[in-house]
């Protein structure tokens, strides 16, 4: 299956420029995959480095600049198959930020983050309450929506199965 993985990224030919980043490379070679329907239902790719505890208004510029580019090639590139116009795209932070500045010009660790799921066949929207800067949880914004929520909703939607017996 391996060879299988490989020879489906290496033959992928895309119109589709994704940049020259280690994000935009990843998302290509899962296009890739998704267009040669390996039968795979998840791939999982990451972006690091938003610890930001440090100068991170640069910092989270840049990031989401890396995110933008290669999300937007990637949403763009799904809409050419019949398989990945059928793909959600779930990204999402293992933690949120603090929302007062730090000493060193960035921001400790939080609780609430933001989810984003895009694709063809999402429908587009803010979903849940905006969080309020003015009804903090010991210095976090307080999160408006579980994300074990927006993790049932996908595996009832997208994967039609029970979501009670996959998170408990």
């Amino acid at each position: 299956s391996s060879e299988r993985v490989r020879r489906a990224a290496a033959s992928y030919r895309t119109e589709v420029a994704y940049p020259p980043t280690p994000l935009g490379a990843a998302l290509r070679d899962v296009a890739a995959l998704i267009a040669a329907e390996i039968g795979t239902r998840v791939f999982s790719v990451e972006l690091g480095s938003f610890d930001t505890h440090t100068s991170q208004i640069a910092d989270h510029d840049n990031l989401m600049r890396t995110l933008d580019g290669a999300l937007g090639a990637f949403l763009e590139d799904l809409e050419r198959t019949q398989a990945g116009r059928a793909t959600a795209v779930l990204a999402y932070s293992e933690f949120g930020r603090r929302v007062r500045e730090n000493g060193t010009a960035g921001t400790d660790h939080g609780l609430a983050g933001p989810v984003l799921l895009a694709g063809p066949q999402v429908r587009g929207g803010l979903y849940g309450a905006h969080p309020s800067f003015e009804e903090l949880d010991e210095g976090d914004l307080a999160h408006t929506t579980d994300f074990r929520r927006v993790y049932a909703t996908v595996i009832e939607r997208w994967f039609e199965a029970d979501a009670k017996a996959v998170l408990g």
